[in-house]
């Protein structure tokens, strides 16, 4: 009876080892897809804001152009392993009005459909969550000017304070900004910590896999006039 225990024992033990071996290595491929977070681009020698790129060329109204991007990173724990999961889409639209020094207003606004992973069935689960069909964008809105005076001469970091509306539902963020001057206009990249909560979002649990509540949008806008 006691071999019996043993060798029962001992074949649950293997089973749970594939189990965990097999998340792991499901999240060290996953991971190694994982896309980067959105940052500014790199100059290249001889590219970069002209020496007329001053305070007057800065003023005025700006426009979210191609090239622009936006989505989220959550993270996925499968079996105790970590997944980092990102969505994107360049479906993105908006405006920014600069008033001398100052980022006075701005907009973006994102199309939700168009927001995909490398996983289809996982892409579907994310839209009947956010009722992408009862609320087909996510906004977000700058509800206090910020001063972006040295972005002449160089790249600047900011905080931001907003409104951001996810599934119909809006909320108070902060928003960490960088920025910098280029030969087409201005490159804005932001981010904005999220819990799913705030918004009535339910992060999915299903016992084996769970989204943690809590995630990240980024974005990268390009500016022109």
């Amino acid at each position: 009876m006691r071999r019996k225990w043993i060798i029962i024992a001992g074949s649950l033990l293997l089973v749970v080892g594939a189990i965990w071996g097999g998340s792991a290595i499901y999240a060290n491929v996953e991971n190694s897809k994982s896309l980067d977070q959105l940052a500014l681009s790199t100059p290249t020698a001889g590219t970069g804001p002209s020496s007329t790129f001053d305070a007057t060329s800065i003023a005025g109204k700006w426009h979210v152009a191609d090239g622009s991007q936006a989505g989220y990173r959550v993270k996925e724990v499968l079996n105790g392993q970590n997944v980092t999961v990102v969505g994107r889409t360049d479906d993105v639209e908006g405006q920014a009005t600069i008033d001398g020094s100052t980022l006075s207003a701005a907009t973006a606004t994102v199309t939700m459909a168009g927001v995909a992973t490398d996983n289809g069935s996982r892409d579907s689960q994310f839209q009947g969550i956010l009722k992408t069909q009862e609320f087909p964008t996510s906004t977000f809105v700058l509800t206090t000017p910020v001063d972006i005076g040295p972005l002449s001469s160089g790249p600047v970091s900011v905080q931001g304070a907003g409104d951001l509306t996810v599934a119909g539902v809006t909320r108070p963020v902060t928003v960490s900004l960088e920025a910098q001057a280029t030969d087409g206009g201005v490159e804005v990249q932001g981010s904005i910590p999220i819990v799913f909560s705030d918004f009535g979002i339910d992060a999915p649990n299903l016992g084996f896999v769970k989204v943690e509540g809590t995630g990240t949008i980024e974005m990268l806008l390009q500016l022109t006039k």
